[in-house]
């Protein structure tokens, strides 16, 4: 086995933001370094100051430096068939990655962090950042914050780890990601796993006559899958007795992996999977006005007749989902259990003891205040979008994007598009690929908009 031990330097701390200026590799076969490379990297903009200040690397330094696609093939050449080495290995991993990706191509490789190794290593230390690490061990660095000065201090750190008496086990373990082939199913091996991409989507698991145990989702597929080997659980062992084969479908957007594993798994109905399976949703919660003024909550199973003239804000399969949503509405927001046909009493309800209510329930609290606060509560317990707008997300290369349509009140699709095709809305509505919505893809969505993303809402 070998290993391509690497640092880089940036002009900034995140990958899809920053660029590399810098990069080191020593190839190591275990026992000693048998080939090494470095090169300054015009990164094609500016460099910072602090990064300037930190690395001793100036914008005059990388004028006449190659650009990151003219060393891509040496880096690709040097790494093939080893494991990808380096001190906090996501961040030097995840720039190397991006660079590729900008350039259309889709860099993997099995990867190994000596951060994590000299902590279970060398327990106790008070940091294992690698200034620490350097005066510690005493480890030579001819120029910190430099490639492949940093290269040579985690050369011989990963020297002291491997010497140690378990410490190439260790470094087996980690790289398979506590994945032992004894545990996988007959026809799974650790190389199949390694090669599953590292990127967001929808990943099947097949049985041996192809039909689909399971339907999941992930922004690292690879990793997810071999998480689901390494553990020792029910599930677990299901899909190490049943799985036969693994497909996949990459989205790049989390947003749509996460409505197309939504879709698929009600599609497929896949016997390991339990959430998701239900496709039936007959109970409802519903807003009316009360003769006083005030906006009240109930659940209902009606018929499509009935349905027709409610004034619906949710879809749940059993009523007691739909309970369970409307007391977690009444307690976060502090409605009244009385104007959610939680209770039925012409008497201060149970929450107004409590002070958990404001007395909405015997007109003590005005109409006007309580309806804010309902509102709210409807806001958050609702599976239908009262406007209509395109959701635009990362896509699956450098140059696409990804496409999610919400249209008079539902989710009615996904699809992609490059970035140059963008010329207007029937231009995105004419990539949107038609699937079937329901209240679950609703609150997907509504999470979704509600957490961190570069995602951008478009108006229709």
């Amino acid at each position: 086995m070998q290993y391509a031990i690497i640092d880089i330097e940036t002009t900034g701390g995140t990958a899809n933001r920053s660029k590399i200026i810098e990069i080191a590799i020593a190839v190591h076969d275990g026992v000693k370094v048998v080939d090494t490379y470095e090169t300054l990297i015009n990164p094609e903009t500016s460099i910072p100051p602090g990064i300037t200040q930190l690395t001793g690397i100036t914008q005059e330094m990388v004028i006449d430096a190659p650009k990151f696609y003219e060393v891509a093939k040496k880096i690709v050449e040097m790494t093939e068939k080893t494991i990808f080495v380096a001190h906090n290995v996501r961040f030097d991993y995840s720039f190397v990655k991006e660079e590729f990706r900008r350039l259309g191509f889709a860099y993997t490789r099995r990867q190994l962090c000596t951060v994590r190794l000299a902590r279970q290593t060398f327990p106790g230390l008070p940091s294992y950042s690698l200034s620490n690490l350097i005066r510690h061990f005493k480890l030579p660095c001819s120029n910190r914050h430099r490639a492949m000065g940093d290269v040579e201090a985690t050369i011989v750190l990963f020297e002291k780890i491997l010497a140690k008496e378990s410490g190439e086990e260790q470094m087996e373990e980690m790289v398979n990601l506590g994945v032992k082939e004894a545990l996988l199913p007959k026809n799974i091996n650790l190389e199949q796993l390694h090669a599953l991409p590292e990127e967001c989507g929808v990943y099947y698991l097949h049985d041996e006559s192809g039909e689909v145990v399971y339907v999941g989702k992930s922004i690292n597929i690879k990793k997810r899958v071999m998480e689901h080997f390494a553990k020792v659980t029910e599930k677990a062992r299901k899909l190490q007795e049943y799985v036969d084969d693994i497909s996949y479908e990459i989205t790049g957007s989390e947003l749509i992996a996460l409505l197309l594993e939504s879709y698929e798994i009600k599609r497929l109905k896949p016997i390991v999977n339990r959430a998701q399976r239900r496709s039936y949703f007959p109970y409802v919660i519903y807003q009316y006005t009360d003769d006083n003024g005030y906006i009240c909550l109930d659940i209902s199973k009606p018929s499509a007749k009935v349905r027709k003239g409610l004034k619906v804000i949710a879809e749940y399969p059993k009523t007691g989902s739909a309970r369970g949503y409307m007391k977690r509405a009444v307690e976060s927001f502090e409605l009244c259990p009385f104007h959610c046909n939680l209770e039925r009493s012409s008497q201060p309800c149970f929450n107004y003891h409590l002070k958990k209510c404001n007395g909405a329930c015997i007109q003590q609290e005005s109409a006007e205040a309580y309806n804010e606060k309902v509102l709210q509560a409807i806001d958050y317990l609702s599976t239908i979008f009262e406007e209509d707008f395109f959701v635009i997300d990362r896509g699956r290369t450098e140059t696409e994007k990804a496409v999610v349509l919400v249209e008079q009140g539902n989710y009615k699709g996904y699809g992609f598009i490059e970035e140059e095709d963008m010329t207007g809305m029937e231009a995105l509505r004419d990539t949107v690929q038609a699937v079937q919505g329901n209240p679950e893809t609703a609150k997907i969505i509504r999470r979704f908009l509600a957490g961190k993303h570069r995602a951008k809402i478009l108006q229709i």
